[in-house]
Parts: structure tokens; sequence; C-alpha cells
């Protein structure tokens, strides 16, 4: 073979490889509850969980811990399952934190109480809701 075309297929051996390791890192939605039966088995990578904050019949958010030195905060996420857990996020609470509709989590369980999340996604209300729009003298 010539030299040329050794190089061509080295680089789309590397290629694929490439391809195939960011495919194995791309993570879904998953539970707490898989995210502890993770842990208990040795796995400590990070994962995905997407739930909704807990929220009282008013629909006030509860369960919300702010530390005195407003650096962290504990919050409840309970996901889709319906599993309520607690949340340590070792950063402030971010802006219209509880006026998101669902929060994504990533991190992953320290111990068998409390996940710890490394990262904090969070879809708010849309500011394009249909709203009823009436013409001023009608």
């Amino acid at each position: 073979m010539k030299k040329g075309n050794l190089i061509g297929i080295g680089i789309i051996a590397i290629a694929i490889v490439i391809i195939m390791t960011s495919i194995g890192d791309a993570s879904s939605y998953e539970s707490f509850n898989t995210a502890l039966e993770m842990k208990k088995d040795g796995n400590e990578n990070a994962i995905h969980v997407v739930g909704q904050l807990k929220k009282d019949t008013d629909g006030e958010v509860v369960g919300l811990h702010v530390r005195e030195d407003k650096t962290s905060f504990t919050f409840v996420l309970v996901d889709n399952e319906g599993t309520e857990q607690e949340v340590f996020y070792n950063e402030p609470v971010p802006a219209d934190f509880t006026r998101s509709e669902s929060v994504v989590v990533i991190g992953q369980f320290k111990n068998d109480e409390i996940f710890i999340a490394d990262k904090i996604l969070m879809k708010c209300p849309s500011k394009y809701q249909e709203t009823d729009v009436q013409a001023a003298g009608m």
C-alpha cells in the first residue's frame, strides 16, 4: 500500500475511536434509584437525573435550604418515577431556580442519603406563553 493510503486509514480509525468513546460518554436521563444502584456497584460516573422541585399545595418550593454563607444549598428534587431525593449543590442558588419548570442535576451519590450535583440545568417557564391580549378601549 502507498504511504498516503495508510495515513488515510489511520485517520479514519482514529475518528471512529473518538466517535465511539463520545457515544459511550453520552448520558440519558436516569432516576435516583438507578444512580443509587450505580453507586452501590462501584460506578462513580456522573449521571443525569431530571425532575421537578418539590412544592406544597400552594405551589411554593419546599425543602430548599441555603447555607449561611450562600455558597451552597440543598433542595428536594422529585424525579420522573416520583422518588424524592435531597440534592446538594456546592454553588450559589441560580437565578430563577424556584421558578424552573424542570431541573436536570448531573452528579452522583457520595453516600446512600444525598445526591451531590456537579452541575444544574434548568428549564425555566417560557416568557412567550400565550396570554389574552386586550386592545385599549375594547
